[in-house]
């Protein structure tokens, strides 16, 4: 008796989020540390902070910039740190670590060339060795969504049906 492989010859393909994940040191510069008391932020004082602070420790860094407290930081205030950041950093994002991560994993996202699932089956693997952001999920699925002819979730041996084009 032949053994079969079903899942081989059914066309699935498979993507595996976990490929997608950028490699990197992620940091988290909060804004608390250079606000006065952690409440107020003293222009002239942070403006001097800046140009004496070490960015070398940012470089090809991934930084998230935040404010953990309770403090009115004025817009400008973080797009200073920005400018700043910008030369060393690998890439800047507003907000926690965990949305650095999901800007990250939506720009690996956007680069996939969207042609090569055109009428295919699709399966988003669901299990990883790394802690995906549920929005990679979302997003790959509005993605592929209008091009593909089936999406599933889990393993190609066991999925649960996500969407499937009418004929």
């Amino acid at each position: 008796m032949e053994i079969v492989n079903k899942v081989a010859q059914s066309g699935l393909i498979t993507i595996d989020l976990e490929d997608l994940y950028v490699p990197g040191e992620r940091m988290l510069f909060d804004m608390k540390d250079w606000l006065f008391e952690e409440l107020i932020l003293k222009e002239k004082d942070f403006r001097e902070k800046l140009k004496e602070h070490d960015w070398t420790k940012y470089e090809g860094r991934f930084i998230a910039i935040t404010c953990s407290v309770d403090a009115v930081v004025p817009t400008w205030a973080f797009m200073l740190v920005v400018t700043h950041l910008k030369p060393v950093a690998k890439k800047i994002a507003f907000g926690n670590l965990q949305n650095l991560e999901e800007e990250i994993f939506d720009e690996a996202i956007s680069k996939l060339n969207i042609a090569e699932f055109l009428d295919k089956k699709v399966v988003i693997k669901g299990c990883s060795k790394i802690e995906v952001p549920v929005s990679a999920y979302v997003n790959l699925t509005a993605m592929l969504r209008p091009v593909v002819k089936s999406i599933m979730y889990g393993e190609p041996c066991s999925t649960v049906p996500v969407f499937k084009k009418k004929e």
